[in-house]
């Protein structure tokens, strides 16, 4: 069962952890939640940072079941807004377009492109719902996570526009090359339409990139795998964690006055929120 709205212990915050973030408390209660659209990737787990409530969901599930292409992106989002999520961090291992990033670099990106092909990228199939989309990411949430980055001790790159891939394949070389050639600065498979369908929900949806390999076209003796990705992210796990759990904890309490959550105002949508 999710809580109720007046449920106190209400978690306001979401985190969706990506490939190699399968946990982000030791103690937390798990919940599962039902949606219109199917069941999410996983249970839930509620804990507690600080003195914010906060629920998690392994973006591929626990023991990375989804494939990129094949993740239920509708029912994760229901579901956290359904349990009372209002903000959203996802944190993601990202191949680089920029030689200056290497592995181990986190990225605070600003922009999104869009690779992906067959995706349902919408809850609103009917209707004339057409939400802005212009900035992808929460201005709170990203100044919020910068500054989590400085408070850990990390140094993390401001901006910078990721490319959303079908996967699950990697990018060829000529495609890295088009992609760098074009200025973007990151190459992803899960961002799209994750940050989409949470404007479309009214939610503030911040991206946390932390770089595992420079993709194919920037190095020409490398290219990227699946067992690489894995292991520089395992390294680096705990410093993206500190920093998330950091994040949470300068997060604004409330998102009335963000432009995420004003992203459906005078719009009449055909179907319900929770």
């Amino acid at each position: 069962m999710a809580p109720t709205r007046q449920d106190p212990d209400i978690p306001r915050i979401g985190v969706i952890g990506g490939s190699g973030f399968y946990q982000l408390f030791d103690d937390a209660e798990e919940i599962r939640v039902e949606t219109p659209y199917g069941p999410p990737s996983d249970a839930f787990t509620v804990g507690t940072v600080g003195e914010r409530r906060v629920a998690f969901l392994p973006r591929h599930g626990r023991d990375h079941s989804h494939a990129p292409h094949t993740i239920n992106y509708r029912a994760n989002l229901w579901a956290m807004r359904t349990l009372g999520v209002r903000q959203i961090l996802g944190p993601c291992a990202v191949g680089s377009l920029k030689r200056e990033l290497g592995p181990g670099s986190l990225v605070i990106p600003d922009q999104l492109v869009d690779r992906t092909s067959g995706r349902t990228q919408t809850y609103y199939d009917a209707g004339g719902v057409h939400v802005s989309f212009a900035d992808p990411y929460c201005a709170h949430g990203r100044a919020a996570a910068l500054k989590a980055a400085a408070t850990a001790g990390e140094r993390a790159h401001d901006g910078g526009a990721m490319v959303v891939i079908e996967g699950p394949r990697f990018s060829t070389r000529a495609e890295s090359q088009w992609y760098a050639a074009a200025g973007w600065t990151l190459v992803n498979m899960t961002g799209h339409p994750e940050a989409v369908l949470a404007r479309e929900l009214g939610l503030c949806y911040t991206s946390l990139a932390l770089v595992t390999d420079l993709d194919a076209g920037i190095d020409a003796s490398e290219s990227v795998t699946h067992t690489e990705v894995l292991a520089v992210f395992a390294q680096n796990i705990e410093r993206l964690r500190a920093v998330v759990l950091e994040t949470v904890r300068l997060l604004p309490p409330e998102n009335t006055d963000c432009a995420c959550a004003h992203a459906l105002d005078g719009m009449e949508l055909p179907i319900e929120l929770p």
